[in-house]
Parts: C-alpha cells; structure tokens; sequence
C-alpha cells in the first residue's frame, strides 16, 4: 500500500492543450508521478490511441499498475531511454520534470530538510548511489562544484568545507537535518522566506540522479521521435532546467545557413517554438508549489529525419 501523501498535478489542463491530443495518436508521458497527466490524456485518446509513461520512482511504478486500461503501458526507466522508440512514432511528448509532492513529504526519501530522514534523494530508491553515500568521500572540490552549479549557490565554498569538517569530527553524513544543520551554519545571509538549506539541497538531487544530463538526452531523442506537427511539451521547475529547454527550442526554431556555402539553402528548422505558460494565479494559491513552475511548448516540422 503506498504512503498517504497526495500529488497535486501542475498545469495540468493546460499541459494536455498544449500536447493537442489526436484520438489515434502515441502519447509519451515522461514523468508519470502519481498519473494526473497520464490519466488526462487517456481520456482524450480513441481506442486506436495508446500512452507510455515511463518514471524512475518505484512508488510511481505502483501507482501506475492502478490503471488496467491496454492503450496504457508504464516503463521503469529514465526518460533517457526515449531513444529506443521508433523515429516519427509519438504524436507528442510530455516531460514534467522536478520531484513530486509524496516524495517531498515523505522523510523516508530524504529529499526535504523540513522532516529527518535518511540523506537519500535518489528517485530510483532501487539502484544507484545516495547523497550520503556520495559525500562520505567527496573532496570539497567536488562539493563545491556540485553546489555552486547545480544549486547556484553563491556560499558553494564554505558549505563544502563545513561539510567536511563536520565528517572530519562526527564521520559521514547520515540524515537529512545533519546536512540541513551544517548548511545553516555555513550559509550566513538568505533571501527572505527561503531556508538556508534549499539550494544545497537541490543541486545534491540534480547530480545525484543526473538530471540535467538526463533531460539533455531525452530532448535530443525528441527530435527523431516525433512526428510531423508532433508536439514537445515541457514543464520546468528551476531555471537550470528551464534554460536548457528554452535553448533546445530556440535552437531548432530557426533555420541553420552554412557559412561555407552562403548560396546554399538554409537547413530548415525543426522545431517551431509555441510561447511559455506559468500557473494561474488561482492556480498558485490551491498549490503554493507550482509558483516556480514553467511550461514550454514546441510543434516538430516537416523535415528529413
């Protein structure tokens, strides 16, 4: 039986909109979760229409095994593994990236310093190496790195070192409020209303789970993947990630001339971008969560694959 914690599904509505649904079509949904998506464009999809989600989460894996529905298939991998489908075989891709509300409010996943728990962050609780694990022989090098580019973090630095001191003395790193602590004490200034901890926090869950990586991959496989008119649908939730998503359309929004041969036509582009959508604020008020949250939305074009 999975935990009571409930999921809130971001943009919903207008994430299925902006995906245009054909009733016959291949939808790919990402990032399961806990379904909301999944569900929605289910519903819009004709007998001949199928959907495949993929989720890294175990838990999220569960949830799935809920829908006895057989246009409806659920993978346990990364969405880095897009790259098997069939080129030209999705009507449309949705990615909502980020973490979802039961694994915040879950402590026993080690993703919120609010609650002690484990110092986990994996999504994939099955496999793979955990935040503990990693800082109990990271250098402050690393560390540091790690911080500052992943959690733009302007104290990288001095939490490194505060990190390894604290292990120095006490040894590794083992739950959530250690890490939270440590921080807190290197971190001297914050803006108003944020924990110290937060993008510490967030730059140990993007690199030990390879997410930017990860979403490079699967954007990069959205080019052969979809069809003509196929749409790419993208919700973003910092703006490391939502970066990456707006260069990767703004790139394959225009088209490309060879310099070497300035007569020559110009490669067409192959995305035709759609414009961003944030949460409304009504939105924003029933789930203080998705204030951060961006949607970005792209049309493949006609071109040779």
């Amino acid at each position: 039986m999975l935990a009571p914690w409930t999921h809130r599904t971001v943009l919903l509505n207008e994430a299925i909109d902006g995906l245009q649904i054909k009733p016959d079509g291949h939808y790919i949904d990402a990032t399961f979760g806990r379904g909301g998506h999944s569900r929605l464009i289910l519903a819009a999809l004709s007998g001949n229409g199928r959907l495949t989600a993929f989720d890294k989460d175990p838990e999220a894996i569960a949830e799935a095994q809920s829908i006895t529905d057989s246009r409806f298939a659920i993978r346990h991998e990364g969405f880095n593994q897009l790259a098997s489908f069939p080129p030209a075989s999705a009507a449309g891709l949705l990615m909502d990236l980020g973490i979802s509300s039961p694994q915040i409010d879950n402590p026993a996943r080690g993703f919120s310093f609010r609650s002690d728990g484990p110092l986990d962050m994996r999504m994939d609780s099955t496999r793979g190496q955990s935040v503990a694990d990693w800082l109990a022989d990271a250098s402050i090098e690393s560390m540091t790195e790690v911080i500052r580019d992943y959690g733009e973090e302007r104290f990288a630095g001095q939490i490194a070192k505060a990190i390894d001191r604290r292990r120095s003395v006490t040894g590794a790193l083992r739950s959530t409020a250690e890490l939270a602590e440590v921080v807190a004490g290197a971190v001297k200034t914050r803006e108003p209303g944020k924990d110290p901890a937060t993008r510490t926090f967030q730059a140990f869950r993007i690199f030990i789970n390879a997410e930017l990586e990860e979403l490079q991959q699967a954007l990069a496989a959205s080019l052969p993947l979809l069809q003509e008119d196929g749409r790419l649908v993208v919700i973003s939730f910092h703006s490391l990630e939502d970066r990456i998503v707006k260069q990767f359309m703004v790139e394959h929004s225009r088209e490309v001339f060879d310099r070497r041969a300035p007569f020559a036509e110009p490669k067409a582009m192959r995305f035709k971008a759609l414009g961003r959508v944030k949460p409304s604020e009504a939105e924003i008020s029933g789930n203080p969560r998705s204030r951060s949250a961006v949607m970005r939305i792209a049309e493949r074009t006609k071109v040779a694959q």
